[in-house]
């Protein structure tokens, strides 16, 4: 169990500290916010969707973009994670977080920044798929291989 909380800690942890530290390119209406290659995990280990949560809160809050960006986004990214948890097949796993957050977060990004929405919804998904297709998935076939680790 001890090693359980750690292990979604540590997701948690890495996904705040990549935002974070990636800053320029993890927020806006485009963005490419690398630590979105982690929400691959939960097809793994469902609970990493609780990691990747509490590390969303954190790296929101830090981003500056209000309440809509904290709780949305954060939730948006829950949603995703446990999605991505019940995909058959590793290679679907990053299917949920591009389709979640190109049309839920875009809900408010438009809005806070004045585009049109299916300008954001496409600003998002592209780098989502950055994210999760040309990082995460190779990340998720590499942890496959090394489950004892994860």
């Amino acid at each position: 169990m001890r090693k359980e909380a750690i292990k979604v800690a540590l997701v948690g942890s890495l996904y705040a500290a990549l935002t974070i530290v990636l800053a320029p390119i993890s927020y806006g209406p485009v963005q490419v916010r690398i630590a979105e290659a982690l929400t691959v995990l939960p097809y793994i280990r469902r609970n990493y969707m609780w990691g990747l949560f509490g590390g969303c809160i954190v790296a929101n809050i830090y981003g500056g973009l209000g309440i809509w960006d904290i709780i949305g986004g954060s939730l948006f990214t829950l949603l995703a994670a446990f999605l991505t948890s019940i995909m058959p097949k590793p290679v679907l796993a990053p299917i949920p977080p591009i389709i979640v957050n190109a049309f839920g977060v875009s809900l408010y990004l438009h809005l806070i920044f004045k585009l049109p929405y299916w300008l954001t919804v496409a600003y998002i998904a592209l780098g989502e798929s950055i994210a999760c297709m040309a990082l995460g998935y190779p990340l998720l076939k590499w942890a496959i291989k090394r489950k004892d680790w994860f």
